[in-house]
Parts: structure tokens; C-alpha cells; sequence
């Protein structure tokens, strides 16, 4: 257990810290504003984690987290005001950019196996991702002059 602690800390720290630059520099969120939503967000997440492992039904651990998060949230439970006011300051796109991200490179739930494969592999990626946005942008772009739109 211990090992997938450090593994979900690590990825969630990382998440965080994108997330936190992805708000500020898409929507002009200081960084120390959305730190206590972000914060808040990802003990959620962690504790979700942790309950989904300790017990033994088979459920997906989203719905722990959804469900906890639910919980603290309610109206009336102590707390819910402030956690629903420092959780609006964190966007809902800053936040799934780099959980996708993360989704797309992640090789068997593990940073580590990732940075084993080296830097040429980061490259490689980075220059999938931009052909397949140039290539998707040069597609759209003859669609919409062939039907007049541009």
C-alpha cells in the first residue's frame, strides 16, 4: 500500500502543478488563489483512492471520490461554503488538461516506467501530438473552405 501512496502522491502532485499553471496562464488565476481548491480536490481524490482499496467491494474508485466529494459538499455540512468557494477558483478545463496528459503517456500507472524510456521517446511524442494537431487543423481548414464557411 505504501508504494501506491507514494505513486498517487507523486501523480497527483504533478497534476496539481500543471493544473495550477494551466489556470493561471488560460483563465488569470493566480497560482496561491487556487491552491487551496486544488489542494481540497486532491485529498478528495487521494482519500477516494484509499477508501477504494481498503474496501473490498468492486466498485471503480471515481465513485468514491465522486460520492466523497459529494459529502463535503453538501449544503449545511461545516465547511461546505468555504471548500465550494476555493474549489470555484480552479477551472474545469485546467484541470482534465493534465489529467488527460497523463492518461496519454501513463504506461502501467508508473512516472517511473515512463522516465525509463527515455528523453527520444518525450520527443517522439511531442511530435505525434503536433502532426496529429497540424494534420487535424489542415483537414478542417479544407473542409470548411470547400463548403465556404472560411
Amino acid at each position: 500500500m505504501k508504494e501506491k501512496l507514494i505513486d498517487w502522491t507523486l501523480t497527483l502532485t504533478i497534476v496539481s502543478a500543471l493544473t495550477l499553471i494551466g489556470n493561471m496562464i488560460g483563465y488569470g488565476v493566480m497560482p496561491l488563489t487556487a491552491l487551496p481548491g486544488i489542494i481540497t480536490l486532491m485529498a478528495i481524490v487521494l482519500a477516494g483512492m484509499v477508501i477504494h482499496h481498503y474496501l473490498p467491494f468492486k466498485v471503480p474508485s471515481i465513485a468514491y471520490i465522486g460520492i466523497l466529494g459529494f459529502l463535503v459538499t453538501i449544503p449545511g455540512v461545516p465547511g461546505a461554503e468555504t471548500l465550494y468557494a476555493w474549489t470555484a477558483e480552479v477551472n474545469l478545463l485546467a484541470l482534465t488538461t493534465p489529467i488527460l496528459a497523463y492518461a496519454g503517456i501513463s504506461i502501467g500507472n508508473s512516472w517511473a516506467d515512463f522516465a525509463k524510456l527515455g528523453w527520444k521517446t518525450i520527443i517522439i511524442g511531442m511530435l505525434v501530438l503536433l502532426g496529429t494537431y497540424l494534420g487535424s487543423a489542415i483537414v478542417a481548414e479544407i473542409i470548411l473552405r470547400i463548403q465556404g464557411i472560411v
